[in-house]
């Protein structure tokens, strides 16, 4: 192993019947970041978190988990590990403060610690006044945040969360991109699997998208932006009347590009570099039209995901797997 790759995985492979869910994939996670797994339903994303944490055997390849072989040394990398999963897995007649204490005795933190150790995470997720409650009787978000918080009571060096704010309201969904980001900044390594491509560009360090059980491309989110294209220059002028004077100049900025209206007031034109904007700025001074907004910008990683697997992040695939969600 690398000595500073907490999550290798080298060729795996799983099948389930004649569907190939992996196809020799291979993962990478450097200590103390976010590796953001991107892909459409069924390519694959849950077969590998299941694999790299001894959930599920591979057919083929290897995995390691801070130096421990998942097969041969299961039981020291689920000492490791905390896992999310796409489902909850508290039990939902027991209180949130129960179910956490429940996970420290399983995990063998004596009673003194486990109580201690649920009080902490309890005031972290902000469940401290719903902490007597039954777990059936929290909402969404609330057991989402119960979930991750039962994954965290043994302090795992490496975390993986499997779709972790699916169902969440976008407010909640960026109260638990604030616990990641917390979460590695104390330490931890975490591997993201996500359909949201905004939660992939917040908070991963680098992205592996996988589709129909093969990695088609891995860098970090800038760099598979640039997957698409250049860059976008969009200018509204202060005045509308001067649209088609900036045309012009955004087209001969561009290098014959032609500029178009892409919202009410705002032309956008593709560039190839970052000078492009310094020297609109100029042209426009020069021209003597005020501007109200000027950007530039790469593509967005939904159009990175839409060119490289021909579909949107969140569209189903036929080829499903129903298995690993059994």
């Amino acid at each position: 192993m690398t000595a500073d790759l907490v999550i290798e995985a080298e060729g795996l492979v799983k099948t389930f019947g004649k569907t190939k869910a992996l196809q020799g994939v291979d993962l990478a996670v450097p200590r103390g970041t976010v590796l953001g797994v991107l892909g459409p339903n069924g390519a694959g994303k849950t077969t590998a978190v299941r694999i790299l944490s001894t959930l599920l055997p591979p057919d083929a390849g290897t995995a390691r988990i801070s130096g421990f072989d998942v097969v041969r040394d299961a039981e020291r990398v689920r000492r490791t590990i905390g896992l999310t999963g796409q489902y909850a897995s508290v039990d939902e007649d027991l209180s949130g403060r129960q179910n956490l204490e429940l996970f420290g005795t399983l995990l063998e933190l004596g009673r003194a610690g486990s109580r201690r150790r649920a009080v902490e995470l309890l005031e972290w997720f902000d469940l401290t006044a719903a902490a007597d409650r039954p777990a059936k009787t929290y909402s969404g978000g609330m057991r989402r945040r119960l979930d991750l918080a039962a994954s965290l009571v043994g302090s795992p060096d490496v975390i993986f969360l499997d779709e972790p704010t699916t169902g969440l309201d976008p407010a909640k969904r960026e109260d638990m991109w604030d616990v990641v980001r917390s979460l590695v900044t104390n330490g931890s390594t975490v591997l993201l699997t996500t359909q949201y491509l905004e939660e992939a560009d917040a908070l991963a360090d680098a992205i592996t998208v996988i589709d129909h059980g093969r990695v088609i491309a891995y860098d970090t989110p800038e760099g598979l932006k640039r997957v698409v294209g250049g860059q976008t220059l969009e200018v509204r002028p202060s005045d509308p009347a001067h649209l088609s004077r900036i045309a012009a100049i955004l087209s001969e900025v561009g290098s014959g590009a032609q500029a178009d209206e892409i919202r009410k007031g705002v032309l956008a034109v593709p560039v190839t570099d970052d000078a492009a904007l310094t020297e609109s700025v100029a042209r426009f001074a020069a021209a003597g039209i005020a501007v109200t907004e000027l950007s530039l910008h790469l593509p967005s990683l939904d159009e990175v995901f839409f060119t490289l697997t021909g579909r949107t992040a969140s569209e189903d695939d036929t080829t499903s797997l129903k298995e690993v969600a059994a």
